[in-house]
């Protein structure tokens, strides 16, 4: 084993807040790198929320591993420190609305003057340009604005928002893979890049299923489908009742369709010509559905789960987040982690899900606390005194 992971010496400027930049500067910590969370001087948004219930928890999770120093952008001097950590980072991380970093004198047209070998990555809802560059952008409004909301509901309910905050975090994420691309391109020219990622267009292909259905049929197929596949072209595919619960099952293939007619001891049907195939299986589905719901409700869903389990059918019982937080899988693997944090006490938080195997697994750092690394960062690394920091409190700098 070797503690070497893949963005070791990597030193990455973090002025992101939320969810969608900080999830991919924490993946960037956990693989490695040096990243340094620039805050404003009272700290960023999701640092705030941590006065309603529960709410602190999120910053948790996505700040291990990160150090933390304050600047205030507006401020001569809060302007001037972060250039000069600019100029010698390896990558800078903004999730700010198009332009403003730019108006500030901190976009990459001035910032590359300085260190060409800058990777200069941007995270937004819409993009630096095209007509919704401007819109604000949070989760919830690009779910609405992508189509994501519409494809979510039963047929004949609301559009409705997924649980998770997917359009966030699937920007971080191909924001994370956009950096990496660029500090590979770099390692072959010795010039870094300016990137961007999205929201609104990371998540688009997630509508896959939904848009051969809207495409496949001319436009006239219902958008929402619940829990029944997107395209409406797999079944069984759904969510059914179980005697305390739910359980999912999909059948994608022949092979998963006779596992379950075994599981249920109902090998009779298999040539039932209503399900003797996927096409008339998707023909029939009200049907189908209510033929699988006649057995599973009899069940407890653990019991249908391990019934399942042992014909190789796709299936897993819903469990809800009581049950996900002790999930024994996710502990046995290290993704979950019980910390004790010096702010919020006992968390739970979770590791990057990205393994670099044959490098040892390194112990999360907490979250640091507002600016708990000015003195390391502004001292020890950019070379001021500690006199002239107390000089930079003063003047509001930071």
């Amino acid at each position: 084993m070797s503690t070497s992971r893949p963005l070791d010496g990597v030193v990455v400027l973090d002025l992101t807040q939320i969810y969608n930049g900080p999830y991919a500067t924490f993946l960037m910590a956990r693989a490695g790198a040096r990243v340094i969370k620039v805050e404003p001087p009272d700290g960023e948004h999701l640092r705030k929320r941590g006065s309603t219930g529960g709410a602190a928890l999120p910053f948790a999770m996505l700040n291990s591993d990160k150090r933390s120093v304050t600047a205030n952008l507006k401020s001569p001097d809060g302007h001037a420190l972060v250039a000069e950590l600019a100029a010698r980072a390896d990558v800078l991380v903004e999730n700010f609305a198009p332009g403003v970093l730019d108006r500030l004198g901190l976009g990459y047209p001035a910032l590359r003057q300085a260190n060409p070998r800058l990777v200069y990555a941007s995270g937004s809802g819409y993009g630096s340009d095209g007509p919704y560059r401007n819109y604000p952008a949070m989760d919830l409004t690009v779910q609405a604005i992508s189509g994501v909301m519409s494809t979510t509901g039963e047929p004949d309910g609301p559009p409705m928002k997924a649980g998770p905050a997917i359009c966030d975090f699937f920007g971080g994420v191909h924001l994370y893979g956009a950096v990496v691309t660029a500090l590979f391109d770099r390692e072959r020219t010795g010039v870094g890049r300016q990137v961007e990622v999205s929201m609104m267009e990371a998540i688009y292909t997630s509508m896959t299923s939904n848009l051969g259905l809207f495409f496949g049929s001319g436009g006239h197929a219902p958008v929402r489908t619940g829990n029944r596949h997107g395209g409406l072209s797999l079944c069984p595919y759904n969510v059914y009742p179980a005697s305390d619960g739910h359980i999912a099952i999909i059948c994608n293939h022949e092979n998963h369709w006779r596992g379950l007619l075994r599981a249920m001891g109902r090998d009779d049907m298999a040539s039932d010509p209503r399900m003797d195939s996927m096409a008339n299986r998707v023909a029939n589905l009200e049907y189908v559905d209510g033929f699988v719901a006649g057995w599973t409700r009899q069940l407890p869903k653990q019991a249908l789960f391990d019934r399942l389990l042992s014909e190789r059918v796709p299936s897993a019982p819903v469990r809800d987040l009581e049950e996900i937080v002790g999930d024994p899988h996710l502990r046995a693997r290290g993704m979950l982690q019980d910390i004790e944090h010096p702010e919020y006490g006992p968390i739970t938080v979770p590791d990057s899900p990205m393994r670099y195997l044959g490098a040892d697994r390194a112990k999360l750092t907490p979250s640091p606390s507002l600016g708990a690394d000015n003195e390391e960062v502004y001292c020890r690394w950019l070379g001021r005194t500690p006199g002239e920091l107390q000089d930079l409190r003063n003047r509001g700098a930071i």
